[in-house]
């Protein structure tokens, strides 16, 4: 069939649950007939799917529109859609102050998006992604939205309420994806711990994690966003007792001080924080716990900042990322204010990742002499660089390898590795 005259370009912002979205959007384009083109330059369409979480994403997806309808307005795109979270949160106003933009669409409008272009939902390719991730790692998304009531969180205002996919359907996309050549296999959603209980009446990440690690052509199977509240522990001995799994979890704390936690209304205290990460240490010896923190929440003291710096040395999580208060209206906490400045925040973060500097030197520096695995990513002067099964990609270390002259070794392979060195941020290893 002759492909369609116009060429369509997509922008993607935010995080990777977006990537997911943008993934399946281009492969209905592609299903019908669209040309989906790699550069805006070469587009006459652009779809951007924005993000609309904290002030700094908005500013990023605001400016993003503004410059993509410049080129409209210049002549070098005929249309310009915006799709995503930011429109589900600000639909009214986007359409009052960009009205250049020639369409919006919320989180769960792909039929809409495609009916607009002249195109058809094909059912056929549910589950059917256009991969925009190295062939080699992909994300599946095993859920949408949120039914947990933290106060700071807009999430459930722009994407709705928790609704687990059901197995089979991850089970057949899955197929689809090693189809394409994908090894590592990154689940995310809102809050994975979560999945199933909207659907089968119980907690059901176990067997899911059960039945992947059950697919052979999966090396690495890496669990993202568990909420810890209500934690699943069920999960714990899966992903000890199944080498494919990785040995990682990525867990989201937000804070340690008892009267912020309860204030953010995380359904968690730090004493009960400490006694799962605890256990998740005594079960799986080796793994890597990754977290996320916020500074700057509308109640949090100095005191409040030093109990959270204490706690990061006490539990010496492998990897930490921080964030600044965000104030997001229709939000719980909207009411708090947002007393503390920007340049307070800002000083907060900085103080918290400096303890997490000296945290994870320490961390990185003990794992010297163990053996693990490490996907390849690239050559870069003169060795291999990726990640080793305690990194998931973009936002954690990397780990460079010399490159071996009698080992024939490919973009994407896992490999066996021994660690020799480590900095902050950084780990060396040999080939085993």
């Amino acid at each position: 069939m002759k492909t369609r005259a116009e060429k369509i370009h997509i922008i993607t912002l935010g995080c990777a649950k977006n990537t997911v979205d943008s993934e399946t959007l281009q492969s209905q384009l592609l299903g019908n007939d669209f040309s989906v083109t790699e550069t805006i330059d070469d587009a006459d369409i652009a779809i951007i799917n924005t993000c609309g979480f904290i002030d700094t994403a908005k500013r990023q997806s605001i400016d993003t529109i503004l410059e993509t309808v410049q080129r409209k307005t210049a002549g070098s795109l005929s249309k310009v859609f915006v799709m995503g979270c930011l429109v589900q949160r600000y639909r009214n106003e986007l359409k009052t102050e960009i009205p250049e933009v020639d369409n919006f669409f919320g989180t769960n409008e792909l039929p809409n998006i495609l009916r607009t272009l002249g195109a058809e939902y094909k059912y056929s390719l549910l589950g059917e992604r256009a991969l925009s991730t190295p062939k080699y790692f992909s994300y599946l998304k095993i859920s949408e939205g949120c039914d947990n009531p933290c106060s700071f969180c807009a999430i459930p205002l722009m994407r709705g309420k928790h609704v687990s996919k059901p197995v089979e359907e991850l089970m057949d996309e899955v197929m689809r994806l090693t189809q394409k050549g994908v090894k590592e296999l990154i689940l995310i959603g809102q809050d994975t711990t979560y999945y199933g209980m909207d659907r089968y009446g119980k907690r059901a990440l176990a067997s899911l994690l059960t039945s992947l690690a059950g697919v052979k052509e999966l090396g690495w199977i890496r669990l993202m966003y568990a909420y810890p509240a209500k934690f699943p522990t069920d999960i714990i001995p899966v992903i000890r007792d199944h080498q494919s799994i990785c040995k990682y979890i990525d867990l989201p704390v937000q804070h340690a001080a008892d009267n912020v936690l309860k204030s953010m209304r995380r359904g968690i205290t730090r004493r009960t924080t400490e006694l799962l990460l605890a256990e998740l240490r005594k079960e799986i010896p080796q793994i890597a716990l990754r977290t996320t923190v916020i500074v700057g929440y509308p109640n949090e003291t100095e005191k409040d900042i030093e109990e959270l710096a204490q706690f990061i040395k006490d539990v010496r999580f492998d990897r930490l990322g921080a964030f600044t208060y965000s104030q997001e209206d229709h939000t719980a906490a909207y009411d708090l204010g947002n007393p503390i400045p920007e340049e307070e925040k800002e000083r907060r973060k900085e103080y918290i990742m400096e303890v997490q500097r000296a945290v994870s030197l320490e961390k990185n520096e003990s794992r010297i002499g163990m053996n693990t695995s490490a996907v390849i990513e690239r050559i870069e002067e003169g060795n291999y660089a990726g990640r080793t099964e305690w990194d998931a990609p973009e936002i954690d270390n990397e780990v460079f390898i010399p490159v071996a002259a009698s080992r024939e070794i490919h973009i994407g392979d896992i490999v066996p590795v021994t660690i020799t060195d480590a900095t902050e941020y950084d780990l060396y290893a040999e080939l085993l």
